[in-house]
């Protein structure tokens, strides 16, 4: 009822977030300490990439995520901050699944080249550096690791899970990465599990931000889908990003339309004021008709005619 296939769904509904997401737990996805699932994908720039041919040479972090998903959007940033550091010691693979929001603008995908125009439109919108996998239209890769929307690995040298996310917060997967770093020097071992193992929060303060950026890219729909199934909470997140998300994503920006906007008010009462001054003094003095005496032209000896007071 709710979807194209049993892997994608036409429309968003609260349901699926909680159940068919496994939105508290790691429903069907590998545990700290299992061996990482393989998998074979294509990048949007037509490389092949096997996640088994990093075994033995390096860790990997494998993040999942659409265009149309407020945790995507909230996570990109850091992620390349992430690849920035530690790229020369880390592998890292973005892997395009399912919209998590469809609307009318992209809506569930049908055919692999509808899904790789989506997945180019999140690396252009939101300049993602790290490589992206488009997984199949089944969604083979994204279901071998559990299928929630925003889920990241942390994969050590051996090829098994070191460190996973149900939600990816990458300040936490900065610290865990840094410490697989440093227990793989001291230990001399590949496999270490890090950070607990895992983590299971969900980061709302950044998710709402990118709210109503991330589903406006799915269309109406995508917007009324979520302020329908989520209540009043969703569609204060929407109204609030669309507000809020300007504001702190360019500060500078906001702060020099607000001092235009400031100064333009200015001007008006300024200019409000010196009119009102204006009239009062004409009104102050209405035999004073000095003002409008016309001015002598060159040439011109005859008497100026002026108005007299009655």
């Amino acid at each position: 009822m709710f979807g194209f296939t049993p892997y994608n769904y036409e429309t968003f509904r609260r349901n699926l977030l909680i159940k068919d997401l496994a939105f508290t737990k790691f429903l069907g996805a590998p545990k700290p300490g299992d061996e990482a699932p393989d998998f074979q994908g294509r990048t949007i720039d037509g490389d092949k990439i096997r996640l088994s041919d990093f075994e033995g040479e390096s860790n990997v972090v494998v993040t999942f995520g659409s265009v149309t998903c407020p945790f995507t959007a909230a996570s990109i940033k850091g992620l390349n901050e992430l690849y920035e550091d530690f790229s020369d010691e880390v592998e890292f693979l973005f892997v395009y699944v399912r919209e998590a929001h469809p609307g009318e603008e992209i809506g569930p995908h049908r055919e692999m080249r509808e899904k790789v125009r989506a997945a180019e439109q999140l690396r252009d919108e939101e300049n993602v550096e790290i490589p992206i996998l488009v997984d199949d239209l089944n969604g083979h890769i994204h279901k071998k690791y559990g299928k929630a929307p925003n889920p990241t690995y942390l994969i050590d040298r051996s090829g098994r899970i070191a460190f996973r996310m149900l939600n990816t917060n990458t300040t936490v997967l900065g610290a865990a990465i840094e410490e697989l770093l440093e227990r793989q020097e001291d230990r001399g071992t590949d496999h270490v599990i890090v950070h607990g193992g895992e983590y299971h929060g969900i980061p709302k303060a950044s998710a709402l931000l990118h709210t109503h950026r991330a589903l406006r890219r799915g269309g109406k729909k995508s917007v009324d889908d979520f302020k329908h199934e989520m209540g009043w909470p969703g569609r204060v997140a929407v109204t609030g990003s669309r507000v809020v998300a300007p504001v702190v994503e360019h500060p500078l920006a906001a702060l020099a339309m607000v001092g235009a906007t400031a100064g333009v008010i200015a001007l008006g009462i300024w200019g409000g004021l010196a009119l009102r001054n204006r009239r009062k003094s004409i009104y102050r003095n209405p035999y004073d008709y000095g003002q409008f005496k016309s001015r002598r032209r060159d040439g011109d000896d005859r008497n100026d005619y002026e108005a007299v007071g009655i």
